[in-house]
């Protein structure tokens, strides 16, 4: 018979206290110490750099104080509007703005200006290499870029075993190294990949092991069980 996973409690929500900087030190500080309303920030890197997790410390935080939080993603709805006493506006994965959006985004800029409301926004690409509108791209520019970087192996290992622990999971070195040299190392798929581990061990009622990490994948389908060889890596 099967076994039902047990649910272990919430994920933990994205603060400033459990952000990993690595070497982006600098946005965090800024965004710690930030006193609002200032210039616009922008963070941009690749997948797994932090750019979310940064964007919802700081609307939480806000939150925290009893200020108003006004959160768009490119995919979202249209029209955008700022509600009544908004204190913070973000704007995530500009990237991927569309030419509708991109219009609501500059009538954003305006109106924060204007009201007194905090801008942060994130992207994958640098303003000036964004597909967006020049005067958007301007605006997105003008206050305070910072760039991401995705945490370094030493880093990366540090966070998926004080998040094995978290779930009362062994995670052995062959795993770990079996994580990080088969998959993709965007810390984001590896989170998720531990998550779908963990429920499926509690399933199989097994110990986490690279065997079982192997069969999981081939359950889920091909799709799943293709491993992308991290960059730089061989395939063995």
């Amino acid at each position: 018979m099967k076994q039902i996973p047990l649910a272990i409690g919430p994920e933990p929500l994205p603060t400033f206290d459990n952000f990993v900087p690595g070497a982006n030190a600098a946005a965090l500080q800024h965004l710690r110490t930030l006193v609002l309303p200032a210039a616009p920030v922008y963070l941009w890197g690749p997948p797994g750099s932090g750019k979310t997790h940064l964007l919802h410390a700081s609307a939480a935080r806000c939150r925290a104080a009893g200020q108003v939080v006004a959160w768009f993603d490119a995919v979202d709805r249209l029209p955008w509007t700022l509600p009544p006493a908004a204190a913070l506006a973000v704007i995530d994965r500009c990237e991927a703005l569309d030419a509708d959006a991109q219009h609501a985004a500059f009538a954003l800029f305006v109106d924060s200006a204007s009201d007194g409301v905090q801008l942060l926004a994130a992207g994958r690409l640098p303003p000036v290499d964004l597909p967006l509108r020049d005067d958007l791209r301007t605006r997105l520019a003008w206050g305070h870029v910072f760039a991401l970087e995705p945490l370094a192996e030493a880093e990366t290992r540090a966070v998926l075993r004080r998040e094995a622990d978290r779930r009362g999971i062994f995670l052995s070195d062959e795993v770990m190294d079996h994580l990080l040299t088969r998959f993709e190392r965007d810390l984001s798929h590896l989170m998720r990949l531990l998550d779908r581990l963990d429920q499926f061990a509690l399933a199989k009622a097994r110990a986490v092991t690279v065997p079982l990490l192997r069969q999981m994948m081939l359950e889920e389908g091909p799709e799943a069980a293709h491993e992308p060889v991290a960059p730089g890596v061989p395939a063995q």
